[in-house]
C-alpha cells in the first residue's frame, strides 16, 4: 500500500457476485452444463468498471469470515438468520444458493490467473478489508458494493466514494457526501451511527425500537453523533420526547456494543500484495484452461482486452 497513490478500486466481491448471480440467467452455462452466470456476470462487471472508471489499482476484497466471532459475541443475532450450519471451529457456513456455491472457487481461480489482487483476512469480513485499504490509501478510492454499510467510508475530502449498483450491475449510483445528505441527512462519518440506531434486519441488527431512519437522522442532526445523543438522554433539559428518552435509555446495552459491530475495522493485518491493475494475465496457461473448462469466452476475453489497454 505504500506506493498506492493513484485511484484505488476496492470490490466487495461477494456482494457483486451475488448481484451477478441473480442478474444473469442461470441458462449461462459451462460446456458440461454447470451454471457460470455469477462468474461471467462478475467478469463483465469488472470489465465495465475498469473501462468506465479507470482505476490504477484494483483489489477484490473477500469474506474470509462472513460472521466474525468477535461481532457475534457482542450482538448474538448478528447475521444469525443466514447461518446454514454452525461450526465449532472456523466460520459458520453461510446460506448460499446451491448453484452459486460451486462458482465461487471458479471466480477465485480466474481472478488469480488474471492477476487481480484478491485479499481476505482470517477473522474479518470483506468490509473490514475494504475499510483498512481505504484508511491506508494515499489517493482517491472507489468502493464498489451493493452493501449500504460501506457508505460510512464516504469522504469527499479524501476522494472516497461508493459505486452502488442500483439495478443488477448495470447502473451505478456514484455515492458521495452530497448524495448521503440528500438521502439520509448525514455525511459518511454519520452513516454508521444512523445505521446502528435504525437497525438492519438483513444483518440481524435490532436497532433502537421505535427509532426508524427518519427519527435517527433527526436525532443526529440535533445532537451531532451517538455520543451527543446519549449525553442528551442524561440531560433532562435536552429536546427529546419522553418516548425517545425511554427507548434510548432501554437500548443502552445495545448502543454500548453496536458501534464496534457496525463500524468497519480499519486496522486489519493486510498481507503484502501487489494491487496494480494487471495489463497482462499473471498465468496465461491457467487463463486458457479456465476459459475452455468453464466456457468463459467473451466475458474473459473482453476483460483481458480492456486490461491490456
Amino acid at each position: 500500500m505504500r506506493n498506492v497513490t493513484g485511484r484505488l478500486m476496492l470490490l466487495d466481491t461477494a456482494s457483486l457476485y451475488f448481484r451477478a448471480y441473480f442478474g444473469v440467467p442461470d441458462s449461462v452455462r459451462a460446456p458440461d452444463g454447470s451454471p457460470v452466470n455469477a462468474v461471467r456476470g462478475l467478469l463483465d462487471f469488472i470489465d465495465r468498471l475498469v473501462r468506465d472508471h479507470h482505476p490504477d489499482d484494483l483489489v477484490a476484497c473477500m469474506d474470509a469470515d462472513w460472521r466474525p466471532a468477535w461481532r457475534v459475541e457482542l450482538i448474538p443475532s448478528y447475521k444469525a438468520h443466514r447461518v446454514a450450519e454452525e461450526r465449532p471451529s472456523g466460520p459458520d457456513e453461510e446460506e448460499v444458493p446451491d448453484t452459486l456455491s460451486p462458482q465461487v472457487p471458479v471466480i477465485e481461480a480466474v481472478l488469480d490467473a488474471v492477476g487481480i489482487a484478491r485479499v481476505g483476512v482470517t477473522g474479518y469480513e470483506a468490509d473490514d478489508v475494504i475499510g483498512t485499504f481505504t484508511a491506508r490509501a494515499r489517493g482517491p478510492v472507489d468502493i464498489v458494493t451493493g452493501d449500504r454499510d460501506l457508505y460510512q467510508l464516504v469522504d469527499d475530502a479524501r476522494g472516497v466514494r461508493v459505486l452502488y449498483p442500483l439495478k443488477g450491475v448495470g447502473t451505478l449510483q456514484i455515492t458521495d457526501e452530497a448524495v448521503l445528505r440528500e438521502k439520509y441527512g448525514v455525511d459518511g462519518a454519520g452513516y454508521a451511527d444512523l445505521a446502528l440506531l435504525r437497525g438492519d434486519p438483513s444483518d440481524g441488527l435490532p436497532g433502537v425500537p421505535g427509532v426508524g431512519e427518519k427519527t435517527a437522522a433527526k436525532l443526529l442532526a440535533g445532537f451531532g453523533d451517538l455520543a451527543g445523543i446519549l449525553a442528551a438522554v442524561d440531560d433532562p433539559e435536552a429536546a427529546l420526547t419522553p418516548a425517545q428518552r425511554r427507548r434510548l435509555t432501554e437500548a443502552r446495552p445495545y448502543l454500548a456494543v453496536a458501534p464496534k459491530v457496525v463500524r468497519v475495522a480499519d486496522d486489519v493485518p493486510l498481507p503484502e500484495v501487489g494491487t496494480a491493475l494487471p495489463r497482462a494475465p499473471r498465468d496465461p496457461a491457467a487463463v486458457r484452461e479456465l476459459s475452455a473448462r468453464w466456457g468463459l469466452g467473451g466475458s474473459l476475453e473482453r476483460l483481458l482486452t480492456t486490461l491490456a489497454r
